[in-house]
C-alpha cells in the first residue's frame, strides 16, 4: 500500500511545491517510487492555475529537480481521506487545514519541521526571498519523513 503524502502551504506555489518534488526526488533516489504517491496544494485560492514561483523554480532545478507542469491547486475536504499525512509548512498553514478538513480527528496534519530535530515553522521565501533556508528547512524536513516512513512502514 502506498503512503499517501500531501504538502501544503498558502499559495502552493513555493515552499509545498519544493517539498512536493524534493521528496518526489528523494523517494526516486531510493527507488522507493512504488510505495509513495506525493502531491501538494494551497490552504488559498489566490494562485489556483499558477506555475511555481520562478525562483522556487530555479532553486530546485540548481538540484536537478524538474515541477515541470505543476500548476497551483487548492486543498479539499476530501483530501483528509485521500492522504495519509498531510504536511503544512508553517503554524498559520496547520490552523487553515484543520478549519478546510473541519478538524484532524486521526492525527494526521503535521507541520514538515517538526519531523526534524528543529521543530517549528519553514521559512517563506515569498517574504524574505531567502529560497536558500527554505531549501534547506525543506530538503531536512523531507528527509525526516522519509526516515519515519522506511522506519515505522
Amino acid at each position: 500500500m502506498k503512503k499517501r503524502i500531501l504538502f501544503v502551504c498558502h499559495g502552493n506555489i513555493c515552499r509545498s511545491p519544493m517539498a512536493e518534488f524534493v521528496m518526489k526526488d528523494l523517494v526516486s533516489k531510493a527507488g522507493l517510487e512504488d510505495s509513495f504517491y506525493i502531491e501538494s496544494a494551497a490552504t488559498s485560492t489566490e494562485e489556483i492555475g499558477n506555475p511555481v514561483y520562478p525562483p522556487a523554480r530555479r532553486k530546485l532545478a540548481e538540484h536537478g529537480i524538474s515541477c515541470q507542469g505543476k500548476s497551483a491547486r487548492q486543498m479539499r475536504d476530501s483530501d483528509y481521506d485521500r492522504f495519509d499525512l498531510l504536511v503544512g509548512m508553517d503554524t498559520w498553514n496547520i490552523r487553515n487545514m484543520q478549519r478546510i478538513c473541519g478538524g484532524d480527528p486521526d492525527g494526521k496534519i503535521v507541520k514538515l519541521m517538526d519531523f526534524t530535530r528543529r521543530p517549528g515553522d519553514v521559512a517563506d521565501p515569498w517574504y524574505s526571498d531567502d529560497f536558500e533556508t527554505t531549501w534547506r528547512d525543506v530538503l531536512e524536513g523531507c528527509k525526516s519523513i522519509l526516515d519515519s516512513c522506511i522506519s515505522n512502514p
